[in-house]
């Protein structure tokens, strides 16, 4: 199969992951780095033999496949010149500032029928993959992602940065409509909000409880899901499903047991997993695990987070 020549626009601290993975993959070529400074797109393309741009859209029309590593504020923008040219993109989360944003780059991939894929990584996660939702829906979720500060993500709210992958997940698990949203949060540190907590209520009944904060003394990141006969804990950082259910014996007179199952995965390359996801959707003409409008629903739902945190 013919390589597909692939592009990263956006040389920073995750660009430069982009780029690398892009590298290993044999059905892929890299060949562009593009980045506003010449310095950080040059060392990053040195590294693997691509030619290092200043302008995106020198590229247009030159590459089959790109991740967009920008700040979300051009997303919009830098997506919908690629995809208008007919390049599939890899558009990292959130997918746009706004729905109707989001909205035009899902018009334009589906008009040009190619691939627009959305980065919410977390959704490659070993222990999200290893977790089959089919047997039962979630009654209650509980999620809590918790970070030390770090300047380098800040140009959005604690909402858009890290709650944001948990909403995506949650949306995915729960199968339903948002019927009511409830939210508290304060800024600390930023003039944005950097720790904020939503409960959300689906029409099917179910609730999730949402933490995120970016000013935590620890890190975690956990999600946890209470079914009808099962109970299930997803530790995000080490990998790890806990799945506890009711068994067939008992533990007193008409009581039943509670059966432990964990399992522990291996420290997978979650980012090199979404790239090559993306390139066989590229390859396979399949609909990407996270679409456009999956990335749109969880931006929408962020978005009026953040609506009644700053009320």
């Amino acid at each position: 199969m013919k390589k597909l020549k692939c592009a990263v626009v956006g040389a920073g601290y995750l660009g430069k992951f982009h780029a690398e993975k892009y590298a290993s993959l044999v059905d892929c070529e890299l060949v562009a780095v593009v980045d506003i400074d010449q310095v950080a797109a040059a060392d990053v393309a040195s590294r693997y033999g691509a030619q290092a741009l200043t302008d995106y859209r020198s590229v247009l029309g030159q590459v089959d496949a790109v991740s967009i590593v920008v700040p979300t504020t051009l997303h919009h923008a830098v997506a919908r010149d690629f995809l208008d040219s007919g390049v599939h993109v890899l558009v990292e989360k959130p997918i746009t500032v706004s729905v109707d944003e989001a909205d035009e780059l899902i018009e334009t991939a589906r008009r040009k029928r190619v691939v627009l894929q959305v980065g919410h990584l977390e959704r490659f996660n070993p222990a999200v993959l290893g977790f089959d939702n089919s047997d039962e829906k979630p009654l209650f979720i509980e999620s809590h992602r918790l970070s030390p500060f770090n300047p380098r993500a800040n140009d959005v709210s604690v909402v858009l940065d890290l709650m944001i992958h948990d909403i995506d997940i949650i949306l995915a698990l729960v199968g339903s409509e948002v019927e009511r949203i409830d939210a508290s949060g304060t800024a600390v540190l930023t003039p944005g909000i950097d720790i904020a907590n939503a409960r959300l209520a689906f029409k099917n009944g179910c609730v999730a409880n949402v933490t995120a904060s970016r000013i935590s003394m620890k890190l975690e990141r956990k999600m946890r899901l209470f079914r009808p006969s099962s109970y299930v804990s997803i530790d995000f950082q080490n990998r790890v499903l806990t799945k506890h259910r009711t068994g067939r014996k008992e533990m007193f007179p008409g009581i039943p047991e509670i059966e432990t199952e964990e399992s522990v995965f291996e420290n997978g390359d979650a980012l090199l997993e979404e790239i090559k996801h993306f390139i066989h959707c590229i390859q396979t003409g399949i609909r990407p695990l996270v679409s456009g409008e999956e990335g749109r629903q969880a931006l929408a739902t962020a978005l009026e987070i953040s609506r009644l945190l700053a009320r």
